[in-house]
């Protein structure tokens, strides 16, 4: 008798007919469970938006009730409340919100950035400092402060920073490109080069510059939005929102990436139009992001990663999720950086990389031991 002609189980309450039927239940249920994740972690996020913007406002060396701070912008908006006192009003309008609104762009673009490095090299090891964005807008900002340039006024070290960001990664690209194709092993390996020159030249600007240039270039690095005005919020505002906008835009592409490239060219995605449009994205909103606030590591790395874990690797959502995410992870940790040690002010990129690289390391670990590695 072959398995085929093999007579039915009997069927009863605790046989197995009940057993396949739970198991059936089950497996139909899943769908609709991962369906309700992104949901759960959308509203999560916003909640937990709404929760930190009120309480970072109030937050600082200067307190402000959180009531008072919902009076006050609904007294802005028309919509009742009432203004507060002029040092309060000064303070909340002028210092508080627009670092609260730097951070949730700075936080977003990384986020988003993360996200999508992560889909192009298929790879969720993958953060946007690999490509050169980072340490090249790094070179900018260190040759403005150790040449002393300020043909920009107080906006020389940030455009600097900007522009060389994108152009260390045109140049990684460009470097990287062979017979009309770029490979994934080559174009990271490109950019460890390009990184470790990069390294090489901020040195060597250190090493001649002068001591108040060294301490500016120190606290450049070390990441902060101290200095953050509304100015640097309009000013980071376009790249961002464009970076934002588009990066969903692909997010099937990449779905489809994800199976690997030749599957995805059966399919219709041109895989080097894809991958050379969406390094520009993430070189958009990396550059951005580090030309006004440093180098800030480990939001891109993490976020994404997290939110992979937690409702799959689905970029429907991962992109825009770890937009979100990191827009929520930067606020909170700006706020931790004001309030820790006051009246002192710990570096940003600091507790960034405190917080985020042991709890990587945890992450690799907890995946290793689960799924058996990447693969």
């Amino acid at each position: 008798m072959t398995v085929l002609d093999k007579p039915a189980d009997p069927v009863g309450p605790d046989g197995p007919a009940e057993d396949a039927h739970t198991a059936e239940h089950a497996e139909r249920a899943k769908p609709g469970a991962r369906r309700a994740t992104p949901l759960l972690l959308t509203a999560g996020l916003v909640a937990a938006l709404l929760v930190l913007v009120p309480v970072a406002a109030g937050l600082g060396a200067y307190p402000i009730p959180t009531g008072d701070v919902l009076s006050s912008v609904t007294h802005r908006l028309g919509l009742g409340g009432a203004a507060l006192d002029r040092v309060a009003e000064s303070v909340l309008w002028n210092v508080r919100f627009p670092r609260i609104v730097l951070a949730l762009l700075v936080g977003a673009s990384l986020g988003c950035a993360g996200a999508l490095m992560q889909g192009v090299f298929a790879n969720p090891l993958a953060e946007p400092g690999v490509i050169g964005v980072s340490s090249g807008a790094a070179v900018g900002a260190v040759a403005s402060i150790s040449l002393g340039l300020t043909f920009l006024g107080n906006w020389t070290v940030s455009v600097l920073a900007f522009l060389a960001g994108l152009a260390t990664v045109l140049l990684v690209y460009a470097m990287s490109r062979s017979g009309g194709r770029t490979e994934v092993v080559t174009l990271i390996l490109t950019g460890i080069a390009v990184n470790a020159f990069a390294g090489a030249l901020i040195g060597l600007f250190i090493f001649f510059a002068d001591t108040a240039a060294v301490n500016q270039i120190t606290f450049w690095q070390l990441g902060s939005l101290a200095q953050s005005t509304w100015p640097k919020v309009l000013a980071v505002l376009p790249c961002a929102a464009v970076g934002l906008a588009v990066a969903p835009l692909y997010a099937r592409k990449l779905d489809l990436l994800s199976l690997g490239e030749r599957p995805a060219r059966h399919l219709g995605v041109d895989v080097e139009r894809l991958r050379l449009v969406l390094v520009l994205v993430i070189a958009l909103l990396t550059a951005a992001a580090v030309s006004v606030s440093g180098i800030i590591g480990f939001v891109g790395l993490v976020v994404p990663h997290l939110l992979r874990m937690a409702a799959g690797p689905g970029h429907r959502f991962l992109i825009p999720g770890s937009a979100l995410g990191g827009a929520v992870v930067l606020l909170a940790a700006d706020l931790a950086t004001r309030t820790l040690a006051e009246p002192a002010e710990l570096p940003l990129g600091v507790l960034t990389a405190l917080i985020g690289s042991p709890f990587f390391f945890w992450l690799l670990r907890r995946t290793r031991r689960k799924q058996g590695g990447w693969a």
